[in-house]
């Protein structure tokens, strides 16, 4: 070998060595870290396997969604809309909007943002008093439907009338579980667990155990007794559970589910007590777990069904009030 081969290889070698020490040193040492907080009126908790400390940037991340689709949220984009102040959606608020109206599709209008008022009116939302009378539920309902909105392609959003209102309560839980595990992707993070007031998006695995992530799904009891129906592995999916056992109150000893039903406007009352969703990201789970609600056991089967996306796990009342089991991974 020629000299001249003999330095052009020796430059290369240590090119070669210098540039592997300085990814190693630019990585770190990988670290399974944990962050949690409050937000969305509820709280976070979030496992990601990361060199660097992520914490602030999740929480920004979260407070930008808070900015954009809460309703509690006076000055966010979407309470600007309700209010009739503002015309055009964020890039967040269209996301949302045009996912949403997807699941009202697929679902004759079960999943519905524009229930607001019928929430409200029943004592689930920001008024509370007297139950409403049938009249008052028919006026509501003349304001409630999907079809009231339009979402133009310059992100215009167009209500067919004034009253009408949106809540993204029933998706944006799971859209904000979707934006921080998009910010973890974007960051090269390839195990991570980011859940939210119970919805869970869920990549690779467990550093601590080696195994698929492990989430758990509550019994549907009174009061939360913290007792677990099921564990289900998780691995590299989304999963979203809804359940009336925990929001609703007693008026003449007769119970009102916090879940209202937009195409009646009444709430329901079914035996199906808990739907959970799991589906390839986590607004989408959101939305058809609430949907699974409002229609019930034998609609919802029928929904998983021709889904190949989407499964599910129900726990619900057979005939003689036992409580009993459906589905799963």
């Amino acid at each position: 070998m020629s000299n001249t081969r003999k330095y052009l290889s020796a430059v290369f070698f240590l090119l070669l060595v210098g540039t592997t020490v300085w990814i190693v040193g630019f990585r770190g040492t990988l670290t399974l870290r944990e962050t949690e907080g409050a937000i969305f009126g509820t709280s976070y908790h979030i496992k990601y396997e990361c060199a660097a400390d992520l914490g602030e940037d999740i929480l920004q991340e979260l407070q930008r969604v808070d900015a954009s689709l809460s309703v509690f949220n006076r000055q966010s984009t979407l309470s600007r809309i309700n209010a009739g102040t503002l015309s055009k959606a964020d890039a967040m608020v269209y996301e949302v909007l045009e996912k949403a109206h997807g699941v009202s599709e697929a679902t004759n209008g079960a999943f519905d943002v524009t229930v607001m008022p019928l929430v409200n009116a029943w004592g689930f939302g920001f008024k509370h008093g007297a139950l409403p009378s049938d009249a008052e539920v028919d006026s509501l309902r003349q304001f409630v439907g999907y079809g009231l909105l339009e979402l133009t392609r310059d992100s215009l959003v167009r209500k067919k009338h004034p009253q009408v209102a949106i809540d993204c309560g029933a998706i944006a839980k799971g859209y904000g579980v979707d934006r921080v595990a998009r910010l973890l992707r974007e960051r090269g993070v390839m195990n991570y667990m980011v859940e939210i007031g119970g919805e869970v998006v869920t990549r690779g695995r467990n550093p601590q155990t080696k195994e698929p992530w492990k989430i758990g799904v509550s019994k549907p009891e009174e009061g939360g007794s913290g007792e677990l129906q099921t564990v289900m592995n998780l691995e590299n999916a989304a999963l979203a559970t809804s359940g009336n056992y925990h929001n609703f109150y007693t008026v003449n000893g007769r119970k009102y589910a916090h879940t209202i039903d937009p195409r009646t406007g009444r709430p329901v009352t079914h035996s199906l007590l808990s739907a959970t969703v799991i589906a390839r990201d986590c607004a989408t789970a959101d939305a058809y777990a609430t949907a699974f609600m409002v229609m019930g056991l034998d609609s919802a089967r029928q929904i998983v069904k021709a889904d190949r996306h989407l499964r599910a796990f129900f726990i619900y009342a057979d005939e003689k009030g036992q409580i009993r089991t459906e589905g799963g991974l």
